[in-house]
């Protein structure tokens, strides 16, 4: 029988038992070289100021989630721009699953379109890990407006709307905001002639809604909640396709007869592009199980979430979607923020 060989280093000709021998412990020592991911602390940038729901959430999960993984979970705040200075960070980041963003419809489906610049691509540069909340807004009015006025529907408004062209008013957080975005597409979807007034931000606009500044807002969920229970407000329709449970006997704009209308809050993880699949679908399971505690799942149904459990390739698809329908949004409110 012929004998095999290898050559390896310095002319030695080892025979093929010699070489699997060699190869194998080399293939050891790789192995053992390699860390166990997760090897250090993961790094969770929020883009918002801290202590609105999606902060508050994100930190819930960071402590979760680091039971799982083995490793902290650190929740750091990247407000600006709109979210986008936060967002953009992990659009830069190395893509080893070590830096993630809590991404949400305003920083992956409005601001591609809002803003004039803006220096990332929502899909192109991030990878999806999975969706936290998909909260409804709901359209909220003034309750001294509504009580002047008799108005109790979703008809009645749009009666007074075409009774009174320019009369009636909106706040919202800020041009180009979903409550604006909302409020444009009533008016298109109506056919009526309302009135945008922008504030600072949501709580100026929310202030203003009670003080009588303005008449109406579309307001997120878990935040006009609480009014709405108090009686401060008169609660109208929710803007998404379907009910909310946490307000079920108040109708969607689209039962009211106004169709399409399909506006909602959502938010989610999104690790780096090019990460790779093993570190994706082990942040996804970690994820995905904090998710189904009961004190966080008891925090997301307060905030009147009704977001179904999806695949990573699942809310990829969604974000493309949501990205898709908000350029005609924005393109039909004519905000643009240079």
């Amino acid at each position: 029988m012929k004998q095999a060989f290898c050559l390896v280093r310095r002319g030695l000709v080892l025979s093929s038992l010699a070489c699997a021998v060699l190869l194998s412990v080399g293939v050891t020592v790789s192995a053992q070289a390699q860390p166990q991911w997760p090897s250090k602390p993961i790094r969770f940038v929020v883009p918002y100021p801290p202590g609105g729901p999606l902060d508050t959430i994100a930190r819930v999960l960071a402590e979760k989630v680091k039971v799982s993984l083995g490793q902290p979970v650190i929740v750091e705040n990247k407000p600006g721009a709109g979210g986008n200075i936060g967002v953009d960070l992990i659009a830069k980041a190395q893509p080893d699953g070590y830096t993630l963003v809590m991404g949400a419809v305003a920083t992956h489906a409005i601001n591609p379109w809002l803003f004039s610049k803006i220096p990332y691509d929502a899909v192109k540069d991030f990878a999806p890990v999975a969706l936290v909340a998909s909260v409804p807004n709901v359209l909220v009015l003034n309750k001294e407006f509504a009580d002047k006025n008799n108005i109790r529907t979703m008809a009645d408004l749009v009666a007074y709307a075409k009774a009174n062209p320019g009369k009636l008013n909106y706040g919202s957080g800020g041009s180009g905001s979903a409550g604006h975005l909302a409020g444009e597409l009533l008016g298109a979807r109506a056919q009526v002639k309302i009135v945008h007034i922008p504030y600072q931000g949501a709580a100026p606009a929310k202030l203003a809604l009670l003080s009588g500044q303005s008449d109406f807002m579309f307001d997120n969920l878990a935040s006009a909640a609480p009014l709405i229970k108090e009686g401060k407000v008169v609660a109208l329709a929710v803007t998404t396709a379907a009910r909310s449970a946490m307000l079920p006997d108040v109708p969607t704009v689209e039962q009211a007869g106004i169709k399409p209308f399909d506006i909602g809050t959502w938010f989610g993880v999104f690790a780096t592009a090019g990460t790779p699949a093993p570190v994706l679908a082990k942040l996804h399971t970690a994820y995905a199980q904090a998710l189904l505690d009961p004190e966080i799942s008891k925090r997301l149904v307060e905030m009147g979430s009704n977001a179904k459990p999806l695949s990573s390739a699942q809310f990829a698809e969604m974000v493309k979607q949501e990205l898709d329908k908000y350029k005609d949004l924005v393109n039909l409110s004519g905000a643009q923020v240079n």
